[in-house]
């Protein structure tokens, strides 16, 4: 008959000794060698505190509609063409002055509620005799991050081509990249950049001087730069034609670093910590204490033979269990036999 266990009882062996015994200075410093020497390596290795931590994000970017262009004509010196969308700029260009024809889209392609893209395009009017050699054009946009802290700044995006030959039209396709110089703080509202690119009310040429721009932009800790490897210049322009600018600003995902806060220092330092006791106990662990586990290799070795063996010695479980007890029943009834025997005889 098959029996069953019902309840089981496990043995524990206690072991005391007194606080100045051997045992007590033994486990104090085997407790020190398993905490210690752990976070002395750790805060050693310097990857114990998180210093700065990074996510991914999409910005939250719209183009402002602010432009300032720049044509350079050939091959006269000083030759070119000018206009901007700020009526300060645009009086101080005089016959320099050429309003072009602008068209603008933004388009959502993923239908998530931020624009993925922009496609730019400026026609300029040119006369039969004036040719462009080389063009210089900047672009404003808002651009917002809100995943950690509310970043939120006025960035610009600066396209410059110059070739030898004249062209009728300029190709670009490219990615607005972010750039930080210092990551980020990861809460509050940050607006420090926050202010326009171009001083569009300011009656001074200096202001418009597009070194000044790119200098004083260059000044910031985090920026927009406008990347395309392979700008295309068409040449071939008929009598009349205007010189096409086309422009495809892509809004990408960006990898945005930060500055994590308290508790997402002390999370990184507590992995780091618990870890390494851990790896230690898995590296110092015995290979098996029990009589089944000094023989897994062999097992290993063979394991057909020992599936085999497992399942014979599992069918064959019951049947022992009923004879060991039957032998065990049998001898303490033997036992009883002899000891009353004994007791009877004088």
């Amino acid at each position: 008959m098959a029996l069953y266990e019902f309840f089981s009882q496990p043995v524990e062996r206690s072991y005391r000794a007194g606080l100045c015994s051997k045992a007590a200075v033994f486990l104090l410093l085997a407790t020190a060698l398993t905490y210690i020497p752990p976070l002395l390596v750790a805060f050693r290795s310097h990857g114990f505190w998180l210093k700065r931590s990074s996510y991914e994000e999409q910005p939250t970017v719209r183009f402002q509609h602010q432009v300032l262009f720049l044509a350079l004509l050939g091959p006269e010196r000083g030759g070119f063409l000018a206009w901007s969308t700020f009526p300060a700029f645009n009086r101080l260009q005089g016959d320099h002055l050429r309003i072009p024809l602008v068209s603008t889209r933004e388009e959502d392609r993923n239908q998530d509620g931020k624009m993925d893209m922009l496609h730019f395009k400026l026609e300029l009017p040119l006369q039969s005799t004036e040719h462009v050699l080389g063009v210089q054009l900047i672009l404003t946009f808002s651009y917002q991050l809100h995943r950690m802290s509310t970043f939120v700044m006025q960035s610009m995006a600066f396209l410059q081509s110059s070739f030898a030959l004249p062209g009728s039209q300029l190709y670009v396709n490219g990615d607005l990249r972010l750039q930080q110089k210092q990551p980020l703080s990861y809460s509050g509202l940050d607006v420090r950049y926050n202010v326009s690119v171009i001083n569009g009310t300011s009656p001074f040429a200096y202001d418009y001087d597009l070194t000044h721009i790119v200098a004083a932009y260059q000044e910031r800790n985090v920026t927009t730069v406008l990347t395309d490897p392979n700008p295309v210049w068409l040449v071939g322009r008929a009598a009349e034609a205007p010189f096409v600018i086309n422009a495809v600003i892509r809004y990408p995902v960006e990898v945005i670093s930060y500055l994590p806060g308290f508790w997402e220092i002390i999370k990184f330092a507590w992995i780091q910590y618990v870890r390494r006791p851990s790896e230690q106990a898995a590296l110092g662990r015995p290979q098996g204490s029990s009589e089944g586990n000094k023989r897994m290799p062999a097992q290993a070795a063979q394991p057909s033979l020992a599936s085999s063996r497992m399942t014979s010695s599992a069918t064959r479980q019951p049947s022992r269990l009923s004879e060991r007890l039957q032998e065990q029943s049998a001898g303490t009834g033997l036992c009883c036999a002899q000891k009353t025997d004994s007791v009877s005889s004088p």
